[in-house]
């Protein structure tokens, strides 16, 4: 069975080899250690996908503790049918918030544009009061 160091899976994902040990402290990851004190993490392929499916968490935006809940349910194979149904009701919940964000940023955008134009109004009707009174 292949093993990685921290660097190999650090520069394989492009984060930081830190990342990965806050990963660890968070309880995503359980290297085995070896050498003298146990200084040297060893990842198995299990720590690999573990670390991949984090990421691939982190990218649509989950918390670590989703992510780590939705990781460890997938070890269990226990009761698929459930597991995929609650993993749909995390994406779901997910994705209703980010809907909320993109509203309330197109309300936002909607507002700058408002008081750009009126910015520009004043500043057009400014200008051109300058130019009668000179």
């Amino acid at each position: 069975m292949p093993t990685y160091t921290i660097t190999e899976l650090a520069r394989e994902f492009d984060i930081t080899p830190r990342a990965i040990r806050f990963y660890e402290d968070q309880g995503l990851l359980a290297p085995s250690r070896e050498g003298a004190g146990g200084r040297n993490r060893v990842y198995t392929p299990r720590d690999r996908t573990r670390l991949k499916l984090t990421l691939r968490g982190k990218r649509i935006g989950l918390s670590l503790s989703e992510i780590k809940s939705l990781v460890d349910m997938y070890e269990s194979p226990k009761d698929t049918e459930a597991q995929m149904n609650r993993f749909l009701g995390v994406l779901s919940q997910h994705r209703e918030t980010l809907e909320q964000q993109r509203e309330d940023i197109e309300m936002s955008l909607q507002e700058i544009s408002t008081h750009e134009e009126e910015c520009k109004r004043l500043l057009a009707a400014l200008a051109e009061k300058q130019t009668t009174a000179g």
